[in-house]
């Protein structure tokens, strides 16, 4: 059993206890991570404060991020060739391209959302 010591600072006529988080750890936490941390914050705040004290907050936001990118990515791939949206397309006409990559990329979205970030 660790023997810890808790110091206290004065503050006006208080004396309140020094409270630090523990380190976390460096990741990068993108657009999705980012996302379901305002989402955690507005509607599960138990839960985001339980992750940030215990020092995983980062590391878990980065995982969401991760497996959102690879969801996101992996679907656009899928709807693309599905749908024949492809390079070749692309040459031939650019604005019709530019709409369908645009339709796939928000119904994707949609999906990505909805499975990983609001839940």
């Amino acid at each position: 059993m660790t023997n810890t010591k808790i110091t206290y600072s004065q503050q006006g006529d208080y004396l309140l206890p020094d409270l630090k988080l523990p380190q976390q750890s460096k990741c990068e936490i993108g657009v999705f991570g980012l996302r379901h941390k305002n989402y955690l914050l507005r509607y599960h705040k138990i839960r985001y404060y339980n992750l940030l004290t215990s020092g995983k907050l980062v590391e878990y936001l980065s995982d969401i991020d991760n497996q959102a990118n690879e969801l996101f990515t992996t679907l656009i791939n899928q709807l693309s060739e599905k749908e024949k949206v492809t390079e070749k397309f692309k040459a031939a006409d650019q604005v019709e391209w530019v709409r369908r990559m645009n339709n796939i990329r928000s119904r994707v979205l949609e999906v990505v959302n909805k499975e990983i970030i609001y839940i």
